[in-house]
């Protein structure tokens, strides 16, 4: 029996972009519950890039403890359906997918195979594949940080996305003005016009600002960074108000256990990631729908062969970034 086999990058170890490499490997084998998807794009996140440092060592519980336990990285993927599995009803070959693999990664590959009843669903002709791909990053983090994690964002409430010109930034930005919050914005001057153009009533340009020091105080900040610590941002909370962040270390822990007893200026993290597939395929059906009705647009900064991925990951990791960076994969 012959085993077909396709490109794909495969990590080597935590590290630089180095530790990436360009290898022909088999092909994933397509179980009765499976689709096999041809993938035309993928995308490199901040996240990514900091797990592939392997920094903090807390994250290596879940991703390997001396070296990546999934060869093959990347989480996101949009493509075609190659073939399903035997008991799979639910799609079909030839049809337009994109999703989510957060349990077992392999979207650098040219092929992946996820569970039918997981985290992919069908795509809408009307959306490219390369906007698809950035899909289960930002807007969805960041639809669930300002619904779900805040309790909801309430109309004429002020709002603050640190890190506004970014993945969850730039989604971030669309969707607090959607729910009819008062947006301010937080980037370098370079991507003020960005931001202000996604709706954000003010922008503040963190290289020569601080927005913690400017006398106004927010009902809710989003720091999409993890730039700016619960501490750093009390000041400018009002009272009841919310900090929020992606990004959890030890500090943001003990803030997150003290607030939550001790302060009506509360600090929130949540790990979008590991939520269940049908609460996500729910935010991204939504966000579909948001997308079609032109309310909501992806911004792609960059895009990069498959075969490039170690640089797409050194652009990442140098913290500049606009929006999504996409790898087309065919």
């Amino acid at each position: 029996m012959t085993t077909n086999t396709m490109k794909a990058i495969v990590a080597t170890g935590y590290g630089s972009p180095s530790v990436f490499q360009l290898q022909n490997v088999n092909q994933p084998t397509l179980k009765p519950n499976e689709v096999l998807v041809k993938i035309k794009n993928t995308t490199v996140t901040q996240a990514d890039a900091m797990m592939r440092t392997g920094k903090p060592y807390i994250g290596r519980l879940m991703l390997g403890l001396f070296k990546p336990k999934h060869q093959i990285w990347g989480t996101s993927f949009s493509g075609i359906v190659e073939a399903v599995g035997s008991e799979v009803s639910t799609f079909k070959p030839s049809q337009r997918v994109f999703g989510e693999n957060i349990e077992s990664f392999g979207a650098y590959a040219e092929y992946i195979t996820v569970p039918a009843d997981g985290t992919v669903m069908p795509l809408p002709d009307n959306i490219s594949f390369e906007d698809a791909a950035g899909m289960g990053d930002g807007p969805v983090t960041s639809l669930n940080f300002l619904r779900n994690v805040s309790g909801g964002i309430k109309p004429g409430q002020k709002v603050l996305i640190n890190g506004a010109s970014g993945a969850l930034g730039t989604a971030a930005v669309q969707l607090a003005k959607q729910f009819g919050a008062e947006v301010t914005g937080v980037c370098s001057t370079r991507n003020i016009g960005l931001v202000k153009s996604l709706g954000a009533d003010h922008v503040v340009d963190y290289t020569k600002h601080d927005f913690t020091q400017n006398g106004k105080t927010y009902d809710v900040i989003y720091d999409t960074v993890g730039k700016r610590s619960f501490k750093d941002c009390k000041r400018v909370l009002a009272e009841n108000g919310q900090y929020l962040s992606p990004v959890l270390d030890l500090g943001l822990l003990f803030q997150m256990m003290w607030t939550s007893a001790f302060s009506s200026k509360k600090a929130k993290f949540a790990a979008t990631g590991m939520l269940k597939s049908p609460e996500i395929k729910e935010m991204l059906a939504e966000l579909i729908d948001i997308i079609r009705q032109g309310r909501l647009k992806t911004i792609i900064d960059r895009q990069y062969p498959l075969e490039k991925v170690s640089e797409a990951h050194t652009y990442v990791s140098a913290g500049h970034k606009k929006g999504n960076v996409v790898i087309a994969v065919r």
